[in-house]
């Protein structure tokens, strides 16, 4: 379960596109913040994916990926072009196919490979014809669907919605919100060639003109019960409110978002109608990872959590530059776990009611996003001003704030601002989580979860997996233990 969202220049305050997404998977499969390096393959190299060995690129680009441990693919990432994309799980009355691509497999590959969001479109419905899509996206238990995408670049953005090999694919003109549901009906753009016959021939409309893709292809039962259609309303909503003067600010607070009934209970209640969902029932996932970014010409700001539950989590500022700190490379896998689970132990301690004062952290927290708010727009304004751009909304159309009109900062010291914040964000974020984990106390014995029996049950036996078993998990023991 997932939600992710888009707004392109003409509804954003600066003239940027927005791009934003929350991953919601099973709560203890961490979310890895990967860079991989660009490279050149060379003819006739091979690439295996998650469960398949297809043919590799002769060239891939930079990405910076979050993606789930166990995988090669991710749920969401950005390219050294600004090119970003999110995905969703979809229930769909086609039949699940053999092992195949995951749809996160499908995101990554576009990521490597394509430097627009319709070259990203045109790769992804040609390799899900080549090679099909299925497996098991589980992480603890098996976990089938479809996939839909929302792909966006620093000029224009798609949806693409599949049905098994089919699909439909929309242009995005202002915002955009995608959940967990078909959401094109017969208004798409582009589809697969066959999308209506198979409909017709399997039954799912009656005539062409009956003929709407999520209609059709939805499996409406499972859809429903995912949650989906109220947090997509909670976005959309909050996106139509502030069309024309949308933000990344506005964006986290989003992806922040919790359901009316759920708001102020989140640590003692489930509710997939969150955007920032909370697991504790029997069916259901948990927000693993959250980032924003801020696409403009070639320049390409990033806020990222590195940790689950956002209504918790420090958003930090990230860019693709040559000397951060923040992201890890292939083969540290090992330090991307310990870095997300050192931020999930803050969320587990919270859970079982080990922070006396969980106001007095969050209120450090908004004041640490504050300053790295305020340096931030700092930075963006020296990054718009040296790639050529004066948005409205930071300044002016003639000059910014400091600046005299048409002055260029320096490379190298831009770039100096621009490690120096991530590195501060950083630093401060530990120092934070630090002090915090130091006030939990003893966690060699069970805290007091709240809530119905079925969330308590359910927490403790979640709490009981991550932190306590034996073997792969002896890195998190160690974590857990720091601050006993």
């Amino acid at each position: 379960m997932c939600d992710t969202m888009v707004a392109l220049g003409n509804s954003t305050l600066d003239g940027s596109v927005i791009f934003a997404k929350n991953s919601d998977r099973q709560p203890n499969e961490p979310l890895l913040t990967i860079r991989v390096p660009g490279k050149k393959h060379g003819p006739g190299k091979k690439l295996t994916c998650t469960y398949l060995e297809i043919d590799q690129a002769e060239e891939t680009y930079e990405v910076l990926l979050l993606k789930p441990s166990w995988m090669w693919g991710a749920e969401m990432g950005g390219n050294e072009f600004g090119l970003n994309i999110g995905n969703e799980a979809v229930f769909t009355r086609e039949k699940q196919g053999p092992e195949a691509l995951l749809g996160m497999d499908l995101l990554r590959l576009a990521l490597e490979r394509c430097q627009t969001s319709r070259q990203a479109l045109d790769l992804i419905t040609s390799l899900l014809e080549q090679y099909g899509q299925g497996g098991n996206c589980g992480y603890e238990k098996p976990f089938y669907y479809h996939n839909s995408f929302l792909i966006a670049d620093p000029v224009s953005a798609w949806v693409l919605e599949t049905a098994g090999p089919y699909w439909a694919a929309q242009q995005v003109k202002d915002i955009r919100v995608i959940s967990n549901r078909l959401s094109i009906g017969s208004d798409y753009d582009l589809s697969h060639p066959d999308l209506v016959k198979n409909a017709l021939d399997k039954g799912f409309c009656k005539s062409e003109a009956d003929f709407s893709f999520a209609r059709c292809y939805s499996n409406s039962l499972i859809t429903y019960f995912s949650g989906s259609e109220n947090r997509s309303s909670l976005s959309s909503c909050r996106l139509e409110q502030a069309k024309g003067y949308l933000t990344l600010e506005i964006m986290k607070e989003i992806m922040r978002t919790h359901d009316a009934k759920t708001e102020g209970k989140q640590f003692q209640k489930a509710s997939l109608k969150s955007v920032c969902m909370h697991a504790g029932s029997l069916v259901g996932d948990h927000t693993t990872g959250s980032y924003a970014a801020r696409l403009r010409g070639s320049s390409h700001t990033y806020l990222v959590t590195g940790g689950s539950t956002p209504c918790l989590s420090v958003y930090k500022p990230y860019w693709m530059t040559g000397g951060e700190s923040f992201t890890f490379r292939p083969g540290q896998e090992e330090q991307a776990l310990n870095f997300w689970l050192k931020r999930e132990r803050l969320h587990r301690a919270v859970l079982e009611n080990r922070l006396t004062n969980l106001e007095a952290y969050l209120e450090e927290r908004d004041q640490l996003e504050s300053e790295v708010g305020r340096r931030l727009d700092r930075v963006v304004t020296e990054l718009d001003l040296f790639k050529g751009q004066n948005p409205p909304g930071l300044g002016g159309k003639e000059g910014k704030p400091g600046y005299p009109s048409g002055s260029i900062p320096d490379p190298v010291a831009l770039e100096e601002q621009q490690q120096g914040l991530m590195d501060y964000a950083l630093k401060a974020e530990e120092d934070l989580l630090d002090q915090t984990l130091a006030r939990t106390g003893n966690f060699s014995r069970p805290g007091r979860i709240r809530g119905n029996p079925v969330f308590r049950w359910y927490w403790r036996k979640q709490n009981a997996k991550l932190f306590r078993q034996n073997g792969a998990n002896k890195t998190v023991q160690r974590l857990w233990k720091e601050h006993s």
